[in-house]
């Protein structure tokens, strides 16, 4: 196989790859799969009570210019259609709770901001549009009447802050008629994207209570979903001891509900850069996760604790966790097991987590993501450079012999058997081995694909500055000098090599500079940044290898 040839089939193979990803982020469909530790169980042992999955349908109107989630009509109290909106602001978010339900309608993310542009406006992850909802929504399951996330429940006030406190409590107070009281309390804490959720069941009437708590997270599909040239994953996520990690399409969730009783795992909605889980108050006790899609317009990924009972006159507490926030891989490790992995590296993780642990302890020195992007790029290539030299070796002395390959093959251009006979006895007898350039390149070709995702799902590269006009590692160049300068240098490298004899092949190769330079202009400036610095590296090794060739040739 001619090197040419091989970084052709390379480049399209790339090319290839990133249009298959394309396809299955919008048509693809994966089933879910569970192990026979997290089977699936039936309907009739969904809870002790043998309540259903919590009805997720919701509707949507205007209140005060403030879109709400709706009450039912038969527990309206008092010609109440909507509930009251608790603002709760810390360092970190600003959120809405809604009093219905205690639903957490809106929670805007302070320290991510939209763009550079609109320093002012952050990130809204969660938000209640009536085509464009994400809610996280909470609340009872049992046979007697009780709090769920389409109960109204009362606050003593609606508006609360951190201010200097390392914590803050937002109670919300349901109380039946036959007295039996529920606390719904949220904690959020100072510089952290988590908050502790709490339901205290006082019983006050004169017969047991049994039930269990379910949080879900309900969504639409997001209306826009990034560049149509870099496609990372948005959907569902269960984790368990036996597999850490795995997805839930949408597509899944509208083919077949999940069902499955896991304990000490977690659920999670996931985004480019930021996400939310569900994590269980107890690593011990067996929840039990499902999906829904009600009503063809929104998908639920919940969970359901173990059940509790709870005698007249005395209290029971159902703790949970939620996360809400970006894809900080350093602090998720501590929330829970295998949360970590919601920053999503691809099948080639495991290489891609030591690049990452690289790439930050080289930016906790030059406090610059884009420096630390040439260093990486500088080590990697140092790591390969032996590699790379036998290429480059080869590639050199493929171009020295070229002539001699052109003429036979101009004289046996009818003759196959003979052409290949007459290249093959050229090659043995410059003791050139033609899969030379290819073999180097295949095994490097793992680490920069690790790389690859490295670079986009690292949340700190967003908005990073690097130099000059590049004020955002992880948008396009917007002078487009990267990708010029990109497709500059990969013409230049193409003169390195030797050209391809198929006179259709070189014309596809001289093309591709162009093609990958068009293609690379949507690309985030951080990726295309490793490409131009991977180029230049490689050019001058080449260009060095090659010149020494030909020295020793001429002397």
């Amino acid at each position: 196989m001619e090197t040419p040839r091989f970084i052709l089939l390379v480049a399209l193979g790339l090319v290839l790859t990133m249009i298959w990803q394309a396809w299955q982020q919008d048509y693809g469909i994966t089933p879910v799969t569970t192990t026979a530790e997290t089977q699936s169980i039936s309907d009739n042992n969904l809870a002790d009570e043998q309540v259903d999955v919590p009805d997720v349908s919701i509707s949507y109107e205007k209140n005060n210019d403030q879109p709400s989630v709706s009450l039912p009509e038969t527990t309206v109290n008092k010609g109440t259609k909507s509930g009251q909106i608790i603002h709760v602001r810390t360092n970190v978010f600003d959120l809405q709770i809604n009093t219905i339900g205690g639903t957490i309608q809106k929670l805007s993310l302070l320290q991510y901001p939209v763009t550079k542009k609109e320093e002012n406006k952050p990130v809204i992850l969660l938000k209640n549009n009536p085509d464009d909802f994400y809610l996280i929504q909470g609340g009872l399951l049992s046979k007697e009447e009780t709090a769920n996330h389409k109960t109204l429940f009362v606050a003593d006030k609606t508006e609360f802050n951190i201010g200097d406190n390392e914590s803050l409590s937002v109670p919300l107070v349901w109380e039946s008629e036959t007295g039996l009281k529920v606390v719904k309390t949220y904690t959020f804490y100072r510089d952290k994207y988590i908050a502790d959720v709490s339901y205290e069941i006082i019983n006050q009437t004169n017969h047991d209570w049994s039930g269990r708590v379910y949080a879900q997270i309900n969504r639409t599909k997001p209306l826009k979903n990034g560049s149509r040239f870099i496609h990372t994953y948005t959907g569902a996520v269960i984790s368990s001891p036996e597999k850490r990690y795995e997805k839930i399409k949408f597509s899944d969730i509208e083919e077949e509900k999940l069902s499955i009783d896991i304990t000490n795992g977690w659920a999670a909605m996931l985004q480019h850069y930021f996400f939310t889980a569900l994590i269980p108050g107890s690593k011990e006790e067996k929840y039990h996760y499902y999906t829904l899609n009600p009503d063809n317009k929104s998908y639920v990924i919940g969970a359901i604790t173990p059940g509790k009972s709870v005698v007249p006159g005395e209290k029971a507490t159902f703790n949970e966790r939620l996360y809400f926030g970006p894809k900080l891989q350093k602090e998720l490790a501590k929330i829970a097991d295998g949360l970590e992995l919601t920053v999503d590296y691809g099948k080639l993780w495991f290489i891609a987590e030591p690049v990452y642990w690289i790439l930050d302890h080289i930016h906790s020195v030059t406090n610059n993501w884009g420096l630390a992007i040439i260093l990486i790029t500088l080590l990697l290539k140092a790591l390969f450079y032996k590699l790379s030299a036998a290429g480059y070796r080869s590639m050199a002395n493929m171009r020295k012999v070229q002539p001699r390959l052109l003429a036979i093959r101009e004289r046996y251009k009818d003759d196959r058997a003979r052409l290949n006979q007459a290249m093959m006895d050229i090659y043995k007898e410059e003791k050139i081995n033609p899969l030379g350039g290819c073999f180097p390149i295949l095994i490097q070709i793992p680490v920069f694909i690790s790389l690859y995702w490295v670079l986009l799902e690292t949340v700190e590269l967003r908005q990073a500055d690097f130099v000059l006009w590049i004020h955002d590692l992880s948008i396009p160049d917007p002078y487009f000098v990267l990708p010029l300068l990109m497709g500059i240098t990969m013409f230049v490298q193409q003169k390195l090599n030797p050209a391809p004899m198929d006179p259709v092949q070189a014309k596809v190769m001289s093309v591709l500079p162009v093609v990958f330079t068009v293609f690379f202009a949507f690309f985030p400036s951080g990726l295309v940044l490793y490409w131009v610095v991977n180029n230049i590296l490689s050019i001058a090794q080449q260009w060095m290898i090659t010149r020494s060739i030909e020295k020793a040739d001429n002397k």
